[in-house]
């Protein structure tokens, strides 16, 4: 591919552990080379600028997610048929079935219930004084809550967490993290195929709703796997990495956490601002189907590109003071969730958890005070392995 050397970077590996441990800096340094930068260690282009994610996430037809959300040829055949690696009408159709069973109408009816589960426990946290925020807290609450509201049986719920970390993994380029994380992913298959094949989905549920819809006939039996698959993934790992960082921001923002216990409004508004700083998934590839020029750059048809959300959503271009967390700031319009039709599906169950934990904790937490983090290195999402955290109860 012929590139020139003004919109090409040889050196930059976003995958390097350092820059998975830290890829703002490198992500300044995409953003102020240009609206699109090829880098040839991935043979692929990187969209760093708000502008220009924001444009691809809004033109499916010249971006497309099925011609590959990955990295690598053998993850994006793997993956055609799910909603992420799909395009409209298929997409739309698969859509149609998941807003169904994730309407705000049907998630009112699992607030109260989720709420209780927050109260509760919090406050089992609180008693202790002291735990690990990630463990106890952003890993447990949503575990207990999204496996409950899709209907899983219990057995293989130990496992859930490891294959939708792999998955995020499979995404990327063929590092060691890409090659560990390939046989949790005919586990988790096989493990939703045979829950959907027996009828173990719990009557009521939002799995067992999609399952329906494929008695119906809306949605043949695969499709119903892979939606099953979609929500354990995302549902799970990036609730799980945008709460493992509640008790770091505010800890480090005092000020900001009085402001939200002050006023619990706020809450929305802050679970917004925690979503534009520390993206949960950084990124999402997408193929270029016709020969395109964004600002000048020419992206070839053919190309892949990769949308990076987590440097949009810090882009100066976009956001004044982008790299500070402020709870009053109206960052509504992050990218972490996407846009056009492929904004995500199950943000409503993210923000029921988020919203619920961050009332429960504003009630009976006055404090926080962290420990060293301990960063989670993921080819594709953002987010912490252990947090050891103490609290000041209210």
């Amino acid at each position: 591919m012929s590139v020139s050397d003004k919109n090409s970077m040889k050196s930059i590996d976003l995958f390097s552990e350092e820059v998975l441990a830290d890829p703002y800096p490198t992500y300044r340094r995409l953003r102020d080379t240009g609206p699109a930068v090829y880098l040839e260690r991935i043979d692929a282009w990187a969209l760093a600028r708000d502008a220009s994610v924001r444009a691809a996430l809004t033109d499916w037809e010249t971006f497309s997610s099925a011609d590959g959300i990955a990295l690598t040829d053998g993850v994006n055949q793997a993956l055609k048929g799910m909603i992420l690696a799909s395009d409209p009408p298929e997409h739309d159709r698969l859509r149609a079935v998941m807003n169904e069973r994730l309407a705000p109408r049907v998630l009112d009816d699992f607030r109260a219930n989720v709420r209780r589960q927050a109260d509760t426990m919090v406050r089992a946290l609180v008693g202790r004084r002291s735990f690990d925020a990630v463990e106890e807290l952003a890993k447990a609450f949503p575990v207990a809550v999204l496996l409950d509201l899709i209907g899983l049986p219990d057995d293989g719920r130990d496992k859930v967490l490891a294959w939708a970390d792999g998955t995020f993994n499979a995404f990327g380029p063929d590092n060691e993290l890409f090659r560990a994380s390939l046989a949790s992913q005919q586990d988790k298959m096989e493990y939703l195929e045979s829950v959907v094949a027996s009828d173990r989905l719990t009557p009521g549920s939002i799995g067992r709703g999609i399952y329906e819809a494929a008695d119906r006939g809306e949605i043949d039996r695969a499709s119903c796997v892979n939606l099953l698959a979609a929500l354990v993934d995302a549902g799970l790992d990036t609730t799980i990495n945008a709460m493992s960082t509640i008790a770091l921001l505010f800890s480090t923002y005092p000020d900001q956490w009085q402001r939200l216990r002050a006023d619990r409004s706020r809450i929305p508004a802050a679970f917004n601002e925690i979503l534009r700083l520390e993206s949960p998934v950084q990124w999402f590839a997408r193929g270029v189907t016709t020969d395109y020029e964004m600002d000048g750059v020419k992206l070839p048809a053919g190309a892949r590109v990769l949308l990076l959300f987590g440097s949009a959503n810090r882009d100066e271009r976009a956001w004044s003071d982008p790299d500070t967390f402020d709870i009053d700031r109206d960052a509504s319009r992050h990218l972490a969730f996407g846009r056009g039709v492929h904004v995500c599906a199950g943000q409503g169950i993210a923000r029921l958890e988020a919203h619920a934990l961050l009332a429960a904790l504003a009630e009976h937490v006055a404090r926080f005070e962290t420990g060293e983090p301990q960063r989670r290195l993921n080819n594709t999402v953002r987010g912490l392995t252990r947090l050891p955290t103490s609290i000041e109860p209210a």
